[in-house]
């Protein structure tokens, strides 16, 4: 637990990653956050962590040595980084003393996310998993009002993207594990940390393959309740689209439009990893959390596998 004089100060957060996301969302948030202090920029490559770091007026670091050179001089860490990189970073990032904010999915292997688990557990640090939707201001207060509820009967979640269809423009299109693991993975995470705090833990899991990278899950949760999952990046730009709908007792629920920013989801999640490390109560998506979504797309991973 950080001690009061440590809570006194700005957390000092460095930042792992110096790619779009790191760009467009961690640093600038990290920079401006009033109870933070961006302790530098770590990434693979030298002139990418430079470029970011003069942006935001802190150290850069690259290597084996500066990422050893970044966690001396930070409270915590905040990863932008693929995940089966960001695992192993992490899980030094603990062993180090350094609180965790880390990215959605933790790792796309069940031994990689429980290496980070464990090691924060050893360690005792505080950890956060930047599910988006669990810290945007139009979304987590309805998360948790469906959360607090009773009586659901089933649900439904499309995370619908067309990062690869052509004539689209996003950097992040250029990301190899992306386009290895596809929606299952990357969008994945988002729909089931909505459906898992409202619905309870997935008990069992039917996976299909759908068109181009599209998955379609069929989930039982441990309230008795069933949920289905469409998850993809390949569909064609009028098909994208994000939906969430509970459906029970009280009768039809949707996720708001317009749930928030990045930047303001991030600060939360930044709040929350301030809290955690604080007080020592552990936050409900922490990389328990994460480990648990990995083992889920995992075994629905397997699944298809086996189709």
């Amino acid at each position: 637990m950080t001690t009061h004089a440590e809570s006194a100060r700005p957390l000092r957060i460095g930042l792992v990653g110096a790619g779009p996301w790191a760009r467009m969302t961690h640093a600038p948030a990290l920079a401006a956050h009033p109870g933070a202090a961006l302790s530098g920029v770590w990434g693979r490559r030298p002139e990418a962590a430079e470029a970011l770091a003069a942006a935001h007026g802190t150290e850069a670091y690259t290597g084996e040595a500066g990422f050893d050179a970044l966690l001396a001089t930070s409270d915590a860490v905040a990863f932008a980084v693929p995940p089966d990189i960001q695992a192993p970073l992490a899980a030094r990032a603990a062993e180090a003393g350094c609180h965790l904010l880390l990215d959605k999915p933790v790792a796309t292997t069940v031994a990689g996310a429980r290496e980070v688990a464990d090691a924060a557990g050893r360690a005792q640090v505080a950890s956060v998993v930047f599910c988006t939707l669990r810290f945007a201001e139009g979304t987590a207060g309805w998360i948790a009002e469906q959360a607090e509820a009773d009586g659901w009967f089933t649900a439904r979640a499309s995370w619908i993207g067309a990062l690869f269809a052509p004539g689209a423009s996003s950097e992040f299109a250029a990301s190899p594990w992306r386009r290895e693991k596809g929606g299952l993975w990357d969008v994945g995470p988002h729909a089931l940390s909505v459906l898992i705090p409202v619905l309870g833990d997935v008990t069992e899991l039917v996976a299909a393959r759908g068109p181009a990278d599209t998955t379609h899950l069929l989930l039982r949760h441990t309230s008795g309740a069933s949920s289905t999952v469409t998850l993809a990046l390949d569909a064609p730009a009028g098909a994208a689209g994000t939906e969430v709908e509970f459906r029970g007792e009280r009768g039809v629920s949707a996720l708001p439009s317009g749930g928030g920013d990045a930047l303001g989801a991030f600060r939360a999640a930044v709040d929350a990893l301030s809290d955690a490390a604080r007080t020592g109560v552990a936050h409900p998506c922490d990389v328990r959390f994460g480990l648990r979504l990995t083992e889920v797309l995992a075994q629905a991973e397997a699944a298809l596998g086996r189709a």
